[in-house]
């Protein structure tokens, strides 16, 4: 391929592409994101190819590995177009019977299709599919849609379009207040304006600039930036490209887990792609505009996703913050002007320059335009990525989307904001979602993880799980963060383990207050958010813990115990055959008891205990009733029919 020298040569290319592929033609996509690889796709893909060469349609149907499409529980997701047929956790001996049926036959495997739990029904399409239907994917969209390792088909989806336009027909100037009239504001955490950041990189006086994409994702769950690096890497490239035209800078650096090795293999690939199409590098597109990009792996340091301890990494030095005593925006990398935004952030640019700030402007809240993507995991039904309108409540986003809570439980929070944000009530699910609406609820958007949490789930320990990850993770460099997250861990951990006491809760707000005032950057700063929200709105299950030594969730291992109820235990022996300490005794039509010094509390007798018995109980700062007598432990054979 040659190089493309102008915007006019990128279109007529763009048009030699589509004339190469004959939409009625079927194309088979197959989610190759890292979720879909560890269940098979990898299988599945060299299947489909296989069986179309075999089957001599080569000709006629095509089949590429995509990105993540989001519904990741349901994977290996396979999408057949023109039709727009989906179909769920395919395996590579579903594919004779896919090809047959679907590719020569145009008839539906229905056993493929999603299932709704709800209603019993099919949905074929993969917009009929109720996860799908309340989304609204401008940024997502196109990751099914693409072979993650091909440019032509990011351009034949009319990709590096706004690159084109930018260069061909608006100034760097009109670029920058295109970005600021959109009022974009960063998808990593904060949510500070990326126009107003960019403006201020712009203006700084240093004629070196640096542009950098933080794909430094570690939220335990988080992974929708992964998604779009491995399944779109070019619309985040032109992204950057955009923002360095439009802070006059020559320069950009994507800074990636070294823990996501696909996204970085697709990443560096789309590069050079880039690069030989002319692109990137020198006089893109004949417009005299010269921009280079280098990847750089981190080293997995949660403390590195925080703007200046990012930048401290790039340049080769150990992951710390420092004091932002000028911002990094006009200080940052090698104490140059340095602009900063996330994946998801960069993205979105080329959105905005092809459709207008207008047209992202209308979609949102007031204050939080555009979409957000966002990881729901947790107790919840459908799991995966879903990308909804600034404004949609967290009620919409979890029983519409997510399709509630499995198992019968009961709602009870939403952790969202990563490990840094905060837990949201049942009776807050009517909060929109927008950077404002989620911080006066004590809690923030973050990069977008949400994890939905159901009656089971013990807020103590929870805020006691999230202040660990935040201590280990802890660079030290200061004492509020380092000194006060260990202290409050440990606190925590004793409340959690019947060793709380009066006096508690009070340091810990004292430790919390102390790490939001004085901490150097913003993982101290928020850290306390997880102990603080929960403390807010379940207050209740701290002072069971510490005043009544009992957890009301009945889950903290070292306040709860198991006992077999006599009125229903068969003796059918399940529960002492699976307890892992030997802690049971009984023998078969015996009713068993638990030896409670023995018992470890692993709940394994519970899990196991046959469901029409349920003998095996759990208890919580109550005493546990006496074993039976002996004389009443043979159960008559007539009882045993019993359920």
């Amino acid at each position: 391929m040659a190089r493309l020298d102008t915007p006019e040569a990128l279109e007529s290319f763009r048009q030699q592409i589509l004339s190469r592929r004959d939409p009625n033609n079927p194309c088979v996509s197959i989610c190759a994101g890292a979720g879909c690889v560890a269940s098979g796709a990898d299988e599945v893909i060299a299947a489909f190819e296989k069986e179309i060469q075999d089957q001599r349609l080569s000709a006629t149907v095509s089949t590429k590995g995509t990105g993540c499409p989001g519904f990741c529980e349901q994977g290996p997701v396979v999408v057949i177009y023109p039709e727009e047929i989906c179909y769920l956790q395919v395996a590579a001996k579903d594919v004779p019977e896919i090809v047959a049926q679907t590719i020569k036959e145009k008839q539906v495997v229905e056993r493929l299709c999603y299932k709704d739990p709800a209603t019993g029904e099919r949905a074929v399409k993969e917009s009929d599919i109720s996860f799908y239907k309340a989304q609204q994917r401008t940024v997502l969209c196109n990751n099914i849609k693409i072979d993650s390792k091909s440019i032509d088909d990011y351009i034949a989806l009319g990709g590096y379009a706004a690159l084109a336009k930018a260069l061909g027909e608006m100034t760097d100037l009109e670029v920058l207040e295109e970005v600021k009239k959109s009022n974009i504001r960063g998808r990593g955490g904060a949510g500070f304006p990326a126009g107003r950041k960019w403006e201020g990189s712009r203006n700084a006086p240093d004629p070196i600039k640096y542009v950098i994409v933080n794909a430094d994702e570690g939220d335990p769950g988080a992974f929708m930036d992964r998604a779009l690096l491995e399944g779109n890497p070019h619309s985040i490239l032109e992204g950057l490209i955009l923002g360095g035209y439009a802070v006059k800078s020559n320069e950009g650096y994507f800074y990636v887990r070294q823990e996501y090795p696909l996204a970085v293999e697709n990443i560096n690939l789309a590069i050079k792609q880039a690069r030989a199409y002319g692109l990137l590098g020198e006089n893109i597109l004949g417009s005299g505009f010269d921009f280079n990009v280098i990847v750089h792996q981190g080293a997995g340091a949660f403390v590195c996703g925080e703007s200046t301890a990012l930048m401290t990494s790039l340049e080769g030095k150990a992951g710390e913050p420092r004091p932002k005593y000028v911002r990094s925006n006009v200080k940052g990398l090698w104490e140059r002007p340095s602009v900063l935004n996330n994946v998801e952030t960069w993205a979105n640019i080329p959105l905005i320059i092809n459709h207008g700030a207008d047209w992202f402007t209308s979609v949102g809240t007031e204050s939080s335009k555009g979409t957000k993507i966002f990881s729901l995991v947790g107790k919840i039904t459908n799991t995966g990525l879903v990308e909804v309108p600034m404004g949609m409540t967290l009620k919409e986003i979890i029983y519409d989307i997510g399709g509630g809570i499995p198992g019968g439980k009961k709602f009870k929070a939403v952790q969202t904001g990563g490990p840094s944000g905060g837990c949201i009530p049942e009776h807050l699910l009517d909060l929109q979602v927008g950077f404002d609406e989620l911080t006066k609820a004590g809690s923030m958007m973050g990069s977008g993880g949400m994890i939905v949490m159901d009656e089971d789930t013990c807020m103590v320990d929870v805020a006691r799980y999230f202040i660990a990850f935040l201590t280990d993770e802890s660079c030290g460099k200061c004492v509020p963060c380092r000194e006060g997250l260990r202290q409050m861990h440990r606190i925590l951990t004793n409340i959690t383990q019947g060793k709380g006491k009066k006096g508690d809760i009070e340091l810990l707000e004292e430790l919390s207050e102390t790490a939001v005032e004085a901490s150097l950057c913003a993982l101290g700063k928020s850290a306390p958010n997880p102990f603080l929200s929960t403390l807010k709105y379940f207050r209740d299950e701290y002072e069971a813990h510490i005043n009544d030594q009992r957890c009301p969730a009945l889950s903290c291992k070292e306040l709860i115990s198991f006992y077999i109820d006599p009125d229903k235990c068969t003796g059918c022996g399940t529960c002492r055959k699976q307890c892992p300490a030997d802690a049971i005794d009984g023998d078969k039509k015996i009713i068993h008891i638990i030896d409670q010094e023995k018992c470890t509390r692993c709940g394994t007798c519970f899990e196991v205990c046959p469901p029409k018995f349920s003998s095996v109980m759990k208890l919580s700062g109550e005493p546990v009733p006496d074993p039976v007598a002996p004389e009443e432990r043979t159960i008559r054979k007539k009882t045993t029919a019993k359920g």
